[in-house]
């Protein structure tokens, strides 16, 4: 097959991180390559490097043999490299003729009848469902992605990149985005497709390139490279029939209460229905791929993503959690993802993050008296060892470890009966991780169940009793006790469980 693009040794490097290290990527004439890679593997990254957003700081770029040197987002499209992101960059209050055409040429004066007759022949050519004079807002989600592309094509891309086209589309969108993708192929034009969907990258692809920590891990034909594999190389593990980590996590009464339960959940962020129960004292966790639904999950069941379906029990009673004060006042607290972004309230003091979720319960027109706030943020601090100047430090100066302590101390002041902790330990020190790992260890002792989420396979198999397995947002196996391995949870994110 023709080469159409060539990537050799590409090395870009920030302050303190080697983002990426010699990187090879190598793409064919009508080829759709997978980039596949965990969240930091420095996907993004190289697509930055190759469409100009950043320079790279070592390593050739070469477009159909020809070596080039590309530094803005312009001058990539002038080579004929097209981008289409997660979130489409196109004008809803404007025609899909203007969207398509917006931009282009240098006359003072617009033939709209001639950009309305050459939209209506790229979107017939490609088969897109969409009129020239159509506004762009009345069209759905994936007949926009469509658009973002058509518009891409007809400025003579060569290389076309699509990032997380199919994270907003339901199937039957994504099964009509796949038949474009195959008629650009068919006409030449190689694509490099992001997804973290693996069952989209064996329906679609021809090729994957592997990246993990800045590095490559290595290209493969599709039909080479088994799902489990690719699995066990995104995650930088071998598959081992006898990684079992015992730990303290692992035991718990099987006849506890069951404290939440819920049937046919879902949300408007596309988590397909799904049945979940926690006992008291239990530390259970979502695991997956990025992208395969685990914390979307636990954000439904939090209230935090707009509910469409379901029932849910609190203590076998039915009950309503529609937004997050609901699941608060049910005794259920929740560690985001995010924590700079949805977790700390970075200008406001250590005291104010701590209290803030009880005052919230309380209402803020009942505000706590100073006596009582110092007193709940000094017992928070000295028990979780928050290491402040004092508990008016604002919490944007604290490192990363009591940063996550600080929003730990925000829910236990609301003595929660169910508290769900999404990647509690990213971004934190050793020490940092231990010592939260022990505090989830010790609520549940004292009767707390507890949902926790890591991107980390070890400290997943060290915390939990029993881990729910995603991918594409369903729940597709649950695994207990000497099921629960590196090597059994690689193959049920891969469909290949026994």
């Amino acid at each position: 097959m023709e080469t159409i693009l060539s990537m050799r040794n590409i090395v870009k490097i920030f302050p303190g991180i080697r983002a990426l290290q010699n990187v090879d990527f190598t793409l064919g004439k009508g080829e759709i390559h997978a980039l596949i890679g965990e969240n930091g593997a420095g996907k993004s990254t190289l697509i930055k490097v190759l469409t100009g957003v950043y320079l790279k700081d070592a390593g050739q770029i070469r477009l159909a043999g020809e070596a080039v040197t590309i530094r803005s987002p312009q001058e990539a499209q002038h080579v004929g490299i097209s981008t289409v992101y997660q979130e489409i960059m196109l004008c809803p209050n404007l025609t899909v003729a203007e969207n398509i055409y917006m931009g282009r040429g240098k006359r003072k004066r617009v033939s709209w009848r001639s950009m309305e007759r050459g939209a209506t022949e790229i979107l017939g050519r490609l088969g897109i469902p969409a009129r020239a004079k159509q506004q762009l807002a009345n069209c759905s989600i994936a007949v926009q992605q469509m658009v973002a592309i058509a518009r891409a094509v007809d400025m003579d891309c060569k290389v076309l990149i699509l990032d997380e086209p199919t994270s907003s589309l339901d199937e039957q969108e994504a099964a009509k985005l796949f038949a474009l993708m195959r008629e650009l192929k068919s006409k030449g034009v190689g694509i490099v497709f992001v997804t973290h969907f693996l069952e989209q990258v064996y329906e679609v692809c021809d090729k994957i390139t592997v990246l993990r920590n800045g590095e490559l891990v290595g290209e493969y034909a599709v039909e080479d490279l088994p799902r489990v594999q690719l699995v066990a190389k995104m995650m930088g593990k071998e598959l081992d029939e006898a990684a079992v980590i015992q730990n303290a996590g692992r035991a718990h009464a099987s006849d506890a209460e069951v404290v939440y339960e819920a049937t046919g959940l879902s949300s408007a962020n596309g988590v397909k229905p799904f049945a979940f129960s926690i006992k008291k004292g239990e530390v259970n966790g979502f695991t997956g791929l990025l992208g395969s639904g685990r914390s979307e999950s636990v954000r439904v069941i939090f209230g935090a993503d707009r509910v469409t379906g379901g029932k849910v029990k609190i203590n076998g009673k039915r009950v309503k959690i529609a937004k997050p004060i609901h699941a608060m006042r049910q005794g259920i607290g929740y560690l985001p993802e995010d924590r700079k972004s949805d977790g700390i309230i970075a200008d406001l003091s250590v005291r104010d993050n701590i209290i803030f979720a009880l005052q919230v319960m309380k209402g803020f027109f009942r505000p706590f008296s100073k006596a009582e706030a110092e007193k709940f943020a000094d017992e928070y601090m000295r028990s979780l060892s928050i290491k402040a100047a004092s508990a008016d430090t604002p919490v944007k100066s604290l490192s990363g470890g009591n940063q996550q302590k600080v929003i730990l101390a925000r829910w236990l002041l609301t003595h929660p009966q169910y508290l769900i902790l999404d990647e509690p330990t990213r971004g934190i020190d050793v020490g940092a991780k231990l010592e939260i790992q022990k505090i989830v260890l010790q609520l549940a002792g004292e009767g707390v169940c507890v949902t926790f989420i890591s991107s980390e396979i070890e400290e997943m198999l060290r915390t939990c009793s029993r881990l729910i397995v995603m991918r594409d947002r369903n729940i597709v196996g649950q695994l207990s006790g000497d099921e629960m391995t590196q090597d059994n949870i690689m193959k049920t994110i891969a469909g290949e469980a026994g």
